[in-house]
């Protein structure tokens, strides 16, 4: 398929999703439909094909260290297919320069007494935790809407997102900022989105998204990584899971908390204390590890029940999908088959299983 194509076919996606939403959706909803597709839209008008855009280096579009990032984008896609057994389609074979840091901002909320987060259901997707924004300041006033609403709430820029194989989505300038393997794994994360995705269930999405994620990285570094990157990176997903266990501990705390009864004056005290104990908690954590903090940046805002949620969307349930992999024998075709099927158990029983897989990985010692 060309470049033109492609475009085309994005375009006539685009107008046919608003023309979706604005059969399903009342005027103060498609305002929200309108910004999403008009962003997406402007999102692929801008992407280009990667191979051209390395054939012809004589335009100057690319600085040397964008275009070898851009030579590993298409290794890492190529490796996904072969090595992964990811989706190949046109997805990551293209690149936007968006000229700004994120792609979306995404919005969480909860209530101030709860860990339960609020939903938002949309035509293709499902229901989700989080509604996204092109726009930062679209995104903080409808934070700003939710708090005088007595919700908690985080708003956090996003490096990349999936239309889960609805079009080619292309590398953008977002997802080559950090350092290495930050690239591998947001690409392998994203495809696995079109892998597999259940509707209405972000917790499991985001974790078997994140457990491939963690696979992937594993396996490309085993393959082309550097003398020290694999233990570099083993020690850093390591430091995740122990992250992860640590805000879940604390969680299960103000679960307790919010199920007490306890009046709204006694409740807020004591939230405040175990944020706080938190804080200290992680301090100590911190201390333990070699090379420098990582989670820094978490408690540089005002924790809230909104921000651990936004955490355990994507980390509760990843040391369950590494066990589910460990017992396909690393086989990942066989690890996609047993994820789809437990994805396809009614939520009762799928809750239950991994739960089971994640007390499995507790006893196996690969979680903390």
């Amino acid at each position: 398929m060309t470049a033109r194509t492609s475009r085309h076919r994005s375009a006539t996606q685009v107008v046919l999703l608003l023309l979706c939403a604005q059969a399903l959706v009342g005027c103060a909803t498609l305002e929200y439909y309108a910004q999403a597709v008009s962003g997406h839209f402007e999102l692929m008008q801008a992407a280009r094909p990667i191979e051209e855009m390395l054939a012809f280096p004589q335009r100057g579009e690319l600085d040397p260290r964008t275009r070898e990032q851009l030579r590993e984008a298409l290794a890492l896609r190529d490796f996904s297919v072969g090595e992964l057994g990811l989706p190949d389609n046109p997805s990551y074979r293209n690149y936007a320069d968006l000229k700004r840091p994120f792609v979306v901002w995404n919005v969480v909320a909860a209530p101030e007494f709860s860990l339960r987060p609020k939903v938002w259901c949309f035509p293709i997707a499902g229901c989700l935790a989080y509604r996204g924004y092109y726009a930062e300041t679209d995104a903080r006033a409808l934070a700003e809407e939710l708090r005088n609403s007595g919700y908690d709430v985080s708003v956090g820029g996003v490096r990349a997102y999936s239309t889960l194989g609805w079009f080619d989505d292309p590398v953008l300038n977002s997802m080559l900022a950090p350092p290495s393997p930050y690239l591998a794994g947001v690409m392998f994360h994203e495809l696995a989105h079109q892998q597999l995705y259940i509707e209405d269930d972000s917790k499991f999405n985001e974790a078997f998204a994140t457990a491939v994620q963690r696979i992937g990285q594993r396996r490309w570094l085993e393959a082309h990584g550097q003398p020290g990157a694999v233990e570099r990176l083993a020690q850093a997903q390591h430091r995740q899971l122990e992250f992860a266990a640590l805000l879940r501990r604390h969680r299960a705390q103000l679960a307790s908390l919010y199920e007490s009864g306890e009046r709204p004056e006694r409740m807020r005290k004591e939230k405040r204390r175990i944020f706080a104990a938190l804080r200290a908690a992680y301090d100590e954590l911190e201390a333990s590890w070699d090379g420098g903090p990582v989670y820094r940046g978490f408690f540089s805002t005002d924790l809230n029940n909104a921000r651990l949620v936004a955490v355990a969307t994507y980390l509760d349930l990843v040391p369950a999908f590494e066990q589910l992999a460990r017992e396909q024998d690393g086989d990942l075709n066989a690890f996609y088959a047993a994820a789809a099927a437990l994805g396809a158990l009614d939520p009762v029983r799928r809750a239950e299983r991994l739960q089971a897989l994640s007390k499995a990985a507790r006893d196996h010692g690969a979680s903390p």
